[in-house]
């Protein structure tokens, strides 16, 4: 009898816990299905659905002007990501490469490679916007503001945040030894010298 008092009184104290967790859980999912969470974030501009799947971006230097950050939530099939969108008004990329690794039922992982141009001719972006949740690198910037409304950056024409969201703009942004984890990327245009596209079996990424 005491052993099994002690299995109810348990089971209640877990209740008592896991109901309030469970709450702010469901709370938290209807806020993002029903947009509430996308309008205190900022949505990506991006005018297409991504895939969700991580791709890498590294280059030995990106040298960019006009610069702006904030937070966005990317919009899949399925999910909705929550990224960190970087913009670039004109970018030059060093040593560029792209990775994604796939996997393909019998024939295990399959990686797709972009490389483009060299340490003396970059690759170039106009309008570049990448959507990243992990980007490491030492990075120098000139005349930035940290923690500026998001819906006030100019940095990159028509690229603005939510109102309230927290952002931040530079004049200029130089990034060496880029290692970006990213779901999407967008430019108005962009350059690549010398692009050679790989297909190969097994795990290659760029880093």
């Amino acid at each position: 009898m005491r052993a099994r008092i002690t299995g109810r009184t348990r089971w209640r104290r877990l209740t008592v816990v896991m109901v309030p967790t469970l709450l702010v859980s469901a709370a938290l999912c209807t806020a993002m299905a029903r947009g509430a969470l996308a309008a205190s974030f900022g949505v990506s501009t991006n005018s297409f659905t991504v895939s969700g799947r991580t791709f890498e971006i590294g280059a030995s230097t990106l040298a960019g002007r006009g610069f702006v950050q904030f937070g966005v939530l990317d919009r899949g099939a399925h999910a909705t990501y929550p990224e960190a969108l970087s913009g670039i008004r004109s970018a030059d990329l060093y040593n560029l490469c792209q990775s994604v690794v796939q996997g393909v039922p019998i024939l295990g992982p399959v990686t797709l490679r972009l490389t483009s141009g060299s340490s003396r001719v970059p690759a170039h972006a106009d309008r570049l916007v990448a959507d990243s949740h992990d980007l490491r690198g030492d990075a120098l910037f000139h005349n930035i503001n940290i923690g500026q409304d998001a819906a006030t950056v100019r940095g990159v024409p028509g690229v603005r945040g939510a109102p309230g969201g927290f952002g931040e703009q530079a004049d200029t942004v130089r990034i060496d030894r880029l290692r970006q984890q990213t779901r999407s990327v967008s430019a108005a245009t962009f350059r690549l010298p010398g692009l050679h596209l790989s297909v190969r079996l097994g795990s290659h990424p760029c880093f």
